[in-house]
């Protein structure tokens, strides 16, 4: 059974008229988690793309791209960003919900902040209303100034290029404190952790990009101690 059928399955319960944000409370264990996970990025997406004041072409490839969307999905996904959008419940409270549903699993919820990442920057424009959006989102989702700077950096042109940035460490740090933030990154970032924490197949690939700026950074700073 695909994502995108188990997704169809659990939006059923809005056809009662529940809100969009209360569904996140039923999506807290496995298997459901990564339909949870889906839901989270779409539905935060949607209101990131009011941050904006526009959703472009680019920014719904991006989910495609992101989530793998087949053809006769694709209405599925298109109803969850819809609702997400007209939901009177703001991002924040959405946020919360998000958070509590991966209470302690803060990688899951760095995984889901990469994959808002991506769409913000979909259309080749970082807008500041949505470096204003993922900050707080990050904020509620407990994440340190440093993680987000990090993030930023390895998907946003013109802010800080360093390796140490990328790898989440100070400007300065030692080779060994470097190979071991570059390890704890790598195992974190194996398909099958990712999978673990509740990442459905379709969004593995949010983590490409994530190890070839990691590996680069560590490259660099190795190139640098040489």
């Amino acid at each position: 059974m695909s994502i995108w059928t188990r997704i169809t399955e659990t939006l059923s319960a809005l056809a009662s008229g529940e809100a969009l944000s209360a569904v996140f409370d039923r999506l807290r264990t496995p298997p459901e988690r990564s339909v949870g996970f889906t839901i989270a990025v779409i539905a935060l997406g949607a209101k990131m793309a009011k941050a904006d004041g526009q959703v472009t072409r680019d920014e719904v490839t991006a989910f495609r791209e992101v989530f793998q969307i087949a053809e006769e999905d694709t209405a599925g996904a298109a109803r969850v960003f819809n609702l997400a959008r007209q939901d009177v419940a703001g991002f924040e409270e959405y946020a919360r919900r998000i958070a509590a549903m991966f209470e302690g699993q803060s990688d899951s919820l760095h995984d889901l902040i990469e994959g808002l990442f991506h769409i913000a920057m979909a259309d080749g424009t970082y807008h500041p209303n949505e470096d204003a959006f993922l900050a707080r989102v990050a904020e509620i989702f407990a994440m340190s100034p440093a993680e987000f700077d990090s993030l930023r950096a390895r998907f946003v042109p013109d802010t800080s290029p360093l390796p140490e940035t990328v790898l989440g460490i100070a400007r300065g740090a030692t080779l060994t404190e470097a190979r071991a933030a570059w390890s704890r990154l790598v195992r974190a970032n194996h398909p099958d952790a990712l999978i673990a924490r509740g990442l459905p197949q379709e969004a593995i690939r949010i983590a490409e990009k994530r190890m070839i700026d990691i590996n680069r950074a560590w490259e660099t700073i190795q190139r640098r101690a040489a």
